[in-house]
């Protein structure tokens, strides 16, 4: 009789590679959207593009915090099995997955308002800045939200 997976047998778990590719890239994408947002001179005109650098530098020391944990746990071959632990992951990539999607989506309406809102009212430079950023935050939800959705599935087999 088979009994539940392991945490060997879910790919994305924490303590897998897979894991700490899923983290390093959470932390690569939300530097990049902090960046390009940042290049912009006049993002903090705008509380949707405030509200997109906060979740970002919430998202970055986070990811790479959990991507030295996987890290290690990969290279010492000792993935951290303790529910209480797992959960405490789990709902922190959660809250920063709805967070993450949320400042991505705020961020993508605003350019998208002041694009086509009566003419432009940003240059195009910073509206394509804040595009990329946007685009930036997208790919750190997904990679938040798959990383959660992996670790939920794990943690009732614990």
């Amino acid at each position: 009789m088979q009994k539940g997976l392991t945490m060997d047998e879910v790919p994305g778990s924490v303590g897998t590679s897979a894991s700490f590719s899923l983290r390093l890239g959470q932390a690569i994408f939300s530097s990049a959207s902090l960046l390009f947002m940042s290049l912009g001179v006049e993002f903090y005109s705008y509380t949707a593009f405030c509200y997109l650098v906060t979740v970002m530098g919430l998202v970055i020391p986070w990811s790479f915090t959990l991507a030295l944990v996987d890290g290690y746990s990969v290279l010492v071959n000792c993935p951290l099995r303790q529910p209480g632990i797992l959960l405490i992951i789990v709902v922190g990539d959660w809250v920063l997955s709805i967070l993450t999607l949320a400042a991505a989506c705020s961020t993508t309406t605003v350019v998208d308002i002041m694009l086509h809102a009566n003419g432009p009212y940003c240059h195009p430079k910073f509206c394509s800045r804040y595009k990329i950023s946007a685009a930036m935050a997208f790919m750190s939800w997904f990679l938040t939200l798959a990383s959660s959705l992996f670790n939920l599935w794990l943690l009732p087999s614990l």
